[in-house]
C-alpha cells in the first residue's frame, strides 16, 4: 500500500516552480518595464535583487532532493524567507522605499546564510547514513 504524500511535500513543486517563475518575470520587468524609470543605482539593485531571487530558487529546488528531517525543512524555510526578506527589500528599496526597508536586507542575507548551512548538513547526514 502507498504511504500517502505529506501536505508540505505536495506543496514543494509549487514553492519551487513560484520562486523561479517569480524571479524569471520580476527580472524581466526590472529590465524591460523599469528601463527608463530607475536611475543606473536603482537598476544595479533591481539587478543585485533577481540574481539573488534566480539562485536562491534553484537552491530552492536543490533542496527538494535532500533527504527529508529538520536541516531540509530549515532551509527550505530559511531560502523562502531569504528571498522574501532579501530580495524583496531590495526590489522595494529600487522602487524608492523608505531607507529603513534597507534594515531588513542583511536579515535576509543571514537567512541565505541559514539555508545553506542547513542544506550541507542534510547531505552530510546522507554521507553518514551510506558510509
Amino acid at each position: 500500500m502507498r504511504q500517502p504524500v505529506p501536505p508540505t511535500t505536495r506543496a514543494l513543486p509549487w514553492l519551487v516552480g513560484a520562486a523561479g517563475a517569480s524571479a524569471v518575470l520580476l527580472g524581466a520587468f526590472g529590465a524591460h518595464a523599469l528601463r527608463g524609470v530607475l536611475d543606473a543605482g536603482g537598476r544595479e539593485v533591481w539587478h543585485t535583487a533577481s540574481q539573488y531571487h534566480f539562485w536562491h530558487a534553484l537552491a530552492l529546488a536543490i533542496t527538494c532532493q535532500a533527504p527529508p528531517g529538520r536541516p531540509r525543512r530549515c532551509a527550505l524555510a530559511a531560502f523562502a524567507m531569504g528571498i522574501v526578506l532579501f530580495c524583496g527589500s531590495l526590489y522595494a528599496l529600487a522602487l524608492g522605499a523608505p531607507r529603513w526597508c534597507g534594515a531588513i536586507t542583511p536579515l535576509g542575507g543571514l537567512a541565505f546564510i541559514v539555508g545553506w548551512i542547513a542544506l550541507g548538513l542534510a547531505f552530510h547526514r546522507t554521507d553518514k547514513i551510506a558510509s
